[in-house]
């Protein structure tokens, strides 16, 4: 899926061309410069320098902008820039820029799937666990924490399908963004004599829980969450810093906990 630059980033990059213009020459103007700087890229080492290079030309290039990393590609001459949770692709003196998928098509792998996967990974143990309603199922070893609406239908449907999964210890952090009622669910939910009971009384099997009153960490885990760029729920997180957004069906949900692997 093609990802969409982010809003600054569009910003600064309209600006670029309003003041470039729309004429011809000005396009193809710089192509024999580019050619040298293309060969010149092959024959460079990947420095440290080099990459510096890039991201100070980057910035120059897009005034505003804030790289936060550059990485060398297996393509020589091609640099993968961070910006914000983006990655896009530009050459050493950032002439061009491209947005979009990176294939390696020998071995058929997304490798800007694979590196934003890396990206968004979290240490499972920075995430706040003393927050979280938790449910155990047998041995509970194999861990998840989970973002989650009380509203969200494909939350319901996430845990009717861990109904069917054992030896799991199951983290719900309370994400109510859907709607003012998820707000007050969540509360009474978390204000329950027994929250694992009354959450799962509610996303199970519908039962509506009673008024509660107390304080919670809610508007805390919404903050921990947008600064993880939780943006729906459900947002599930696997004890090796993995995510997946969205409910996975059973098969694909025990084939991704047999695949966590931790250290």
């Amino acid at each position: 899926m093609v990802r969409p630059f982010s809003g600054l980033f569009l910003a600064a990059f309209a600006g670029g061309i309003l003041a470039a213009g729309t004429g011809a020459a000005v396009a193809q103007a710089p192509a024999p410069a580019v050619a040298a700087t293309q060969q010149a890229a092959v024959a460079q080492p990947v420095t440290p320098e080099t990459l510096a290079q890039v991201k100070q030309a980057f910035e120059h290039r897009f005034e505003g902008i804030k790289v936060a990393a550059v990485n060398p590609t297996p393509l020589p001459g091609l640099f993968e820039v961070q910006v914000e949770s983006d990655l896009m692709y530009t050459d050493i003196d950032a002439n061009y820029v491209l947005q979009g998928s990176l294939i390696d098509a020998r071995a058929r792998v997304d490798l800007t799937a694979q590196r934003l996967a890396k990206l968004s990974e979290v240490p499972f143990g920075s995430l706040p666990l003393d927050k979280a309603i938790k449910q155990v199922r047998g041995n509970g070893e194999r861990k998840i924490a989970v973002f989650e609406d009380p509203n969200c239908g494909y939350c319901k449907q996430l845990h009717r399908t861990l109904e069917s999964v054992d030896n799991i210890t199951i983290y719900t952090l309370l994400f109510p963004i859907l709607s003012p009622d998820s707000n007050v669910k969540a509360r009474n939910i978390w204000c329950a004599k027994d929250k694992a009971a009354t959450w799962r009384d509610w996303m199970v099997n519908a039962k509506t829980p009673a008024e509660a009153q107390c304080d919670t960490p809610i508007d805390e885990l919404l903050a921990f969450g947008r600064k993880l760029r939780v943006q729906g729920t459900p947002a599930i997180f696997f004890a090796d810093g993995s995510r997946v957004n969205g409910a996975l069906p059973l098969d694909a949900l025990n084939k991704k906990l047999a695949s966590v692997k931790v250290n």
